[in-house]
């Protein structure tokens, strides 16, 4: 099946060149997260950085960092979904885990382990939610909760709404001077368990690494979900820079139509092939595409306009998963924060250099392999 085009807005509409002082404005303002306002970004950054990003780096483990998010993700939930969090909820957080951050029994004095995470949690939203979180079946949405009706009752269009969604900004220049990046793939345990990960979009943050995070804005499978990323960059030095964009799938092809796949892809190869600049197939020869996706930027995103795309292929006897993207020249206030920050976490992101925990590829080759 195909998702419909009509989803993506003219890109001659008035306001998709604004003024770069416009454009500078409306990227300072994604930074962080949709569910914390402003006077919240210090004390988040703060816990985050306690959770995973300050502690030594051979104690740190991705999934104590989706769990410090699941906990800010599950408070903002259970308090109000229709406010963000702010400074005012600082308190609460203080009273759950600032004892432990004080100490120095079980980790360096200022960080939180695991341990410190669960029972700060405990004390923060109950005894339920040490096994919530653990439990597939009450987790999703980058959230627990206390059963599965009160998952099956969640609506994510409240962080949707928080969102604030700016219009689609496909690229548009002249193909010559879009760059086009395929990523190097990465081997999964197999096709079968990846459409099964993939096609469940509230399981996303379950694959979240130390770089980036998606998190879905709409009920219901791929076909026109959207998601908010937010991308971290300058992890290594333990103090990260924060920073969101939103995309939505704007074109989905699988087996169920074949000519749509064949399509889908044979455009994908003859654009790399004719402006890649020496980037490689998407698929390699003999190889046999299964699934393809296009996520478009929406206005303010980190990279500026354009689309990233995942493919699922099988090659050889094995099933592989690339991201392959197609963006716009960036204007100067995103170009410089890319080259100067994003770029590496970007690459990471998708799998090059195969660092598991940056890799969103890698987690997901981990989560299907049952890891």
């Amino acid at each position: 099946m195909s998702t419909s085009d009509e989803l993506v807005e003219h890109p001659d509409d008035a306001d998709d060149h604004p003024h770069p002082r416009t454009g500078l404005l409306r990227f300072a303002r994604m930074a962080g997260s949709s569910i914390a306002g402003r006077d919240a970004a210090p004390w988040v950054t703060d816990f985050l950085n306690a959770a995973y990003y300050r502690r030594d780096p051979g104690e740190r483990d991705v999934d104590d960092l989706r769990l410090a998010f699941c906990i800010l993700t599950t408070h903002w939930y259970r308090k109000d979904p229709t406010r963000r969090l702010h400074v005012t909820d600082l308190k609460a957080f203080h009273q759950a885990f600032g004892s432990d951050r004080i100490s120095a029994t079980g980790s360096s004095r200022g960080t939180l382990n695991r341990e410190q995470l669960t029972d700060g949690a405990a004390r923060l939203l109950g005894d339920w939610f040490p096994d919530a979180y653990a439990d597939d079946d009450r987790r999703a949405w980058g959230i627990a909760f206390t059963d599965r009706a009160q998952r099956d009752e969640y609506d994510p269009e409240h962080r949707l709404k928080l969102a604030r969604l700016h219009k689609l900004t496909p690229e548009h220049a002249p193909p010559e001077e879009q760059t086009w990046h395929t990523y190097d793939p990465v081997e999964m345990p197999s096709a079968e368990g990846v459409i099964a990960a993939l096609t469940r979009p509230e399981t996303w943050p379950d694959h979240a690494t130390e770089v980036g995070r998606f998190t879905p804005l709409r009920p219901g499978g791929l076909p026109g979900q959207t998601f908010e990323i937010e991308v971290a960059a300058g992890t290594d030095s333990g103090r990260p820079v924060f920073t969101r964009g939103y995309v939505t799938i704007t074109a989905l092809v699988t087996p169920d139509d074949p000519q749509a796949l064949q399509a889908w892809f044979d455009a994908l190869e003859r654009g790399l092939a004719a402006y890649g600049d020496d980037e490689p197939r998407a698929v390699p020869p003999g190889g046999t595409p299964l699934v393809g996706f296009d996520l478009t930027t929406h206005q303010g995103h980190f990279m500026g306009s354009g689309h990233n795309r995942l493919l699922l292929y099988e090659h050889e006897g094995a099933a592989w998963v690339r991201a392959a993207g197609t963006w716009d020249p960036m204007p100067w206030h995103i170009g410089g924060a890319y080259r100067m920050a994003g770029r590496d976490a970007q690459h990471a992101f998708w799998g090059e250099g195969g660092d598991e925990r940056k890799s969103l590829l890698h987690q997901l080759a981990r989560a299907v392999a049952g890891a």
